[in-house]
């Protein structure tokens, strides 16, 4: 149990972390009906920032506990491959520049159907972004705990994907019905089978720059890792969650 015990509290967090998005995701157009577009927006990202930050560090700080099931770490190839997904993953989630406009209300909250860029490839980047990552990083350190973090969020955004397609058929309807006949949500499908085309053009975008901008910052931050953990080791959140553990058991 004690082995385990990083894993189990991983895993609640993500529950509460899937409750907060998913729920706030479920609860956005009626919110918007009572307290406004813009406010909702606000009250969302004051919950789930927090609750992603938290996730994060706790993952940044227990990854390699459990056990240890492989080690590939000393291999150039394998290097290489997490990597290059780890920079793709953030290509795909290149779409949540346009929620970060939102937070400030530089543009006004909606529902939006895009289906340009990288939307030709899948209808839910974001997610697919996401599963890379953690592909990627479970290859990386091969820990129990490592994998039990990326099994609950891979279910968590396959969870979204599927409410997700659900809110917009609901809101949408019809059209809807026509975007979905026209994309995928396995990667390059739609590519694949003609019904969509990639345009390069699309992907010129200042919000690319962007993305470029945070892998080059993701690449140079991993060597502050280590302080990052001694950060949240230190923190009222470590303590809480070790003391909440030994009350549970």
């Amino acid at each position: 149990m004690e082995t385990h015990k990083s894993s189990i509290i991983v895993f609640i967090i993500i529950i509460f972390f899937a409750i907060v998005h998913s729920g706030g995701a479920a609860l956005r157009s009626r919110a918007e009906l009572i307290i406004g577009p813009r406010l909702w927006r606000l009250c969302f990202v004051s919950m789930s920032l927090p609750t992603a930050l938290v996730l994060i560090g706790y993952f940044l700080a227990h990854r390699y506990d459990g056990i240890r099931l492989w080690n590939l770490q000393g291999s150039n190839i394998v290097f290489f491959l997490v990597w290059t997904l780890t920079a793709i993953s953030f290509i795909f989630l290149y779409p949540a520049t346009y929620n970060l406009l939102e937070i400030p209300s530089l543009q006004k909250p909606k529902i939006r159907i895009y289906s340009t860029g990288i939307m030709r490839i899948t209808r839910h980047p974001q997610a697919i972004g996401q599963i890379i990552w953690c592909i990627a990083h479970s290859l990386w350190i091969g820990t129990t705990f490592t994998l039990v973090t990326s099994f609950g969020l891979i279910c968590h955004h396959l969870f979204a994907i599927w409410h997700g397609d659900k809110r917009l058929e609901f809101k949408f309807g019809d059209e809807f019905h026509r975007y979905k006949k026209n994309t995928s949500i396995i990667p390059f499908l739609a590519v694949i089978d003609g019904r969509q085309e990639i345009k390069i053009r699309e992907f010129f975008k200042l919000s690319q720059l962007g993305i470029l901008i945070a892998i080059f910052v993701l690449w140079s931050s991993h060597q502050y890792i280590n302080l990052a953990v001694k950060t949240f080791n230190s923190s009222f959140l470590s303590e809480f969650f070790n003391w909440q553990f030994k009350i549970n058991i």
